[in-house]
This record gives C-alpha cells, structure tokens and sequence, in this order.
C-alpha cells in the first residue's frame, strides 16, 4: 500500500484533497502536514504533524520514518499575498520545491504531484483558449516561481527519472475554505457575502473573464492525474486544466437567480492588473486526450452547491 504525504493540509486545495485521498488509500496512509493548525475532521481522521517545508532536516525524517511512496506539495503563498512579499514569497515557493525535487531523487519516492497555475501566462498570451503550449512571459512574483517551477520539475523528471506530476490550476472555488490570498478569491468570497450580507464589492470589474474550477473537479483532476500510468503522459511541464470560465457579472446574475435582493458593486483594486495579464479561458485539449480529464459542473451546478453549503456551514 502506498504510504502518502501531503504538505500544506489546511489550504484550500489541500483541506480537501487530504480526506479524499484517505478515502481511497486508508486514513493511516495519508500524512496531514501543514505549518499551522489542521481543520478537525483532518486531525480527527488520521495522522497530522507540524511541518515547515523549508526545514529540509525535518521533512526528510517523516519521508523516511513514514516510508512514503507519494507526495503532494501544496504548500505556497498564492498570486496577492506574494505581490505584497516579493522576496519571502519567492524564497518559500522555490526552496520548499526544491527541498522537495532534492529528497525525492534521493529517496526515490514513486511520485510527486505540485500543482502549477495559470499565473504562469502573461499578457503577451493568447487570452482567449490559451495553448498547452504558447508564450509564457509572466509579471507577478506567483507567476514567475510557478513558471521557473515548470522548468524544475521536468528537468528533475527528464535529468533524474523524478515522476512528478503537475495541473496548472484556474481559479479553485471551494466552499470548506474560504479565500486565501488570490486574486481568484472573489469567487469564493461573493457566496459568503451574499448569504451574510445579500451584498458584495467585488475587487475585479464586472467583465474580467477568468477560468474558474469547483474544487471537486479540481480534486478529482488531481487524483485522476496521479493516477495515470506514465506511459500516457506526453508531458512533464504542467497540464493546462480549463474549468468554467465566467465574469463576476456573470456569477452575480447566477446568485442573484437564487438570491433576488442581491446586490454588487465594483471597485476594481491592484489584483485587477494581474487578473488582466491572466487568461481568460483554455484549451486543456492535451489533458483529456491523455488521461481523460472530465468536469462535471457547470456554473449554474455549482452555484447551487455553493449557496447550499455555505447556508449549512454557517447555520
């Protein structure tokens, strides 16, 4: 049986993706580690440490002591917060992977999934149904590790046999986290917004078009992904991966279908130029024609789960 680590539990890909992944492999299999606190249903479930991924010392003795076969590397500091430290945020997204690409030749662990972003386009990209394969010329500090990470992980793949894995992420709406410090969050924030105050000011303006993705599908991506036999990946970058593209005006009539006294204003604030560098909907061909990527909802699907939940979660 595979022995799992995951790295950074309590984000919101990783919130999910931990109890997911001990659904299918055992709940003593996957090892929850994060540097602050884990949700409770993670610490209830099955085994949590504390971990800071750039303490290389530490994080070698659990792949060791554990004998993990598979990592999943989400620990980051997304798009917004990374804009506000440069510096930091660079030296925590490159050294923690790096930390990881290291140990994992050295270990020969079987796998690693580290998830890129569609951060890694720019404004010189095709905006509209981005390419696998285009002009790559980021201006934000996420982007540019994203990218350089890119270029890591298939030279550790083509130079050292590591099998990692990696989606370039859209935005990740969920409604067990809420927002992180994206420029994305908007998405996620607008539901609790709109069930606690029937109203939302909206950081990006009205039709800025973004490809969006419910974490379910995300989560499954990601699975599916890891899955795969090698044989079938053509790739060892990242995999675009599409989702739902939509604007907030678009997600305000959807909420507003469901909520009718819903209100939205706009006040467009410095997330705004990065969501204007960023594209607005891919072409994740590559992905379902070699390990069959599949989403299952729409906008009008998800925002029935969305309301529903966030209503359940917040009594």
């Amino acid at each position: 049986m595979d022995k799992i680590l995951v790295i950074g539990c309590s984000g919101q890909i990783g919130s999910e993706l931990t109890l997911e992944l001990r659904k299918l492999y055992g709940n003593a299999n996957v090892i929850a580690t994060d540097i602050r606190p884990a949700p409770q249903d993670i610490l209830e479930s099955g085994p949590f440490e504390v971990l800071d991924v750039l303490d290389i010392s530490k994080l070698q003795l659990i792949l060791e002591h554990e004998k993990v076969t598979q990592v999943y590397h989400l620990a980051a500091i997304l798009s917004g917060n990374a804009e506000k430290r440069p510096l930091p945020s660079w030296e925590i997204n490159m050294r923690s992977l790096m930390n990881i690409l290291e140990l994992s030749k050295e270990l020969k662990i079987k796998k690693v999934f580290w998830p890129s972003s569609i951060a890694v386009f720019g404004p010189t990209t095709p905006r509209f149904d981005t390419p696998q394969y285009t002009v790559m010329e980021p201006n934000t500090v996420y982007g540019i590790s994203k990218l350089a990470g890119e270029r890591w992980i298939e030279y550790y793949f083509n130079k050292y046999g590591v099998d990692i894995r990696s989606l370039r992420y859209p935005g990740l709406i969920s409604y067990k986290t809420e927002a992180g410090g994206g420029t994305t969050d908007y998405a996620v924030e607008i539901f609790y917004e709109a069930i606690r105050q029937k109203r939302y000011e909206c950081f990006l303006s009205p039709e800025s078009a973004l490809p969006m993705m419910f974490m379910p599908d995300a989560i499954k991506a990601t699975i599916d992904l890891m899955e795969a036999d090698a044989s079938r990946l053509s790739l060892r970058s990242s995999y675009n991966v599409a989702g739902i593209s939509f604007t907030p005006r678009m997600l305000a009539v959807e909420i507003k279908k469901r909520i009718p006294d819903f209100t939205i204003t706009y006040k467009p604030d410095f997330r705004q130029a990065i969501a204007n560098s960023w594209p607005a909907s891919i072409d994740d061909t590559v992905a379902k024609k070699d390990w069959g990527l599949q989403y299952e909802y729409d906008l009008p699907k998800m925002t029935d789960v969305m309301l529903r939940e966030i209503r359940n979660k917040l009594g």
